[in-house]
């Protein structure tokens, strides 16, 4: 009977360890996968109101090097969004040294958009996309919520790092929306971006 229950449990680790393989493998693929790839031109945004209610481009949000376009669910509802972008306004005077400005967007309106601005002095651009077109352009809507609900239409949070033709140089993000890419990693990466790693 011994015998029998050894080559068993080696199996079952055998398949666990497959399965949890697999799993793993998959989730690196999705991950690769989420929104544009790199080296290639970011989709264009249009002009989306920012908090101010004025329409915005890609080339006008530019600095001389470029633009970190981040993605976040809400600056109403979404604790971990709040925290991120109230992070990123801690390093914006570094970033924009490195020569690029951030915009960062959502579904939120302008309105909400401008309250959360102006409460936490937010020194960046704010975007609405109400109708997650440009969410939806990038393939970040979070496929977890069904019409109706109050989240429908967010996106995975991601950081785009682009250069001044927009093409996509870098992509920061975590598997799990709890958790945010910190400002310190985006400072290091444009740095890594100016030695041309």
């Amino acid at each position: 009977m011994i015998i029998t229950i050894q080559p068993v449990r080696g199996i079952v680790r055998f398949v666990t360890a497959a399965i949890l393989a697999i799993g793993i493998t998959t989730v690196a693929a999705f991950a690769e996968d989420l929104g544009p790839p790199i080296a290639t031109k970011a989709p264009d945004i249009g002009s989306p109101l920012d908090q101010n209610s004025k329409p915005r481009a890609l080339s006008d949000l530019m600095g001389k090097n470029g633009l970190v376009l981040m993605f976040f669910r809400s600056a109403d509802w979404c604790p971990f969004c709040q925290v991120q972008l109230i992070d990123m306004n801690s390093g914006i005077a570094e970033i924009e040294k490195r020569g690029y400005r951030v915009a960062a967007l959502s579904y939120d309106s302008p309105q909400v958009l401008k309250t959360f601005t102006d409460k936490r002095q937010i020194a960046y651009t704010f975007l609405s996309d109400p109708k997650s077109e440009v969410i939806d352009l990038y393939k970040l809507r979070d496929p977890q919520y069904q019409v109706g609900s109050k989240p429908y239409g967010v996106p995975r949070p991601v950081i785009f790092i682009l250069d001044t033709n927009g093409v996509i140089k870098a992509k920061l993000y975590e598997e799990s929306f709890k958790a945010r890419p910190p400002v310190t990693l985006v400072i290091s990466t444009l740095d890594g971006l100016g030695k041309g790693n």
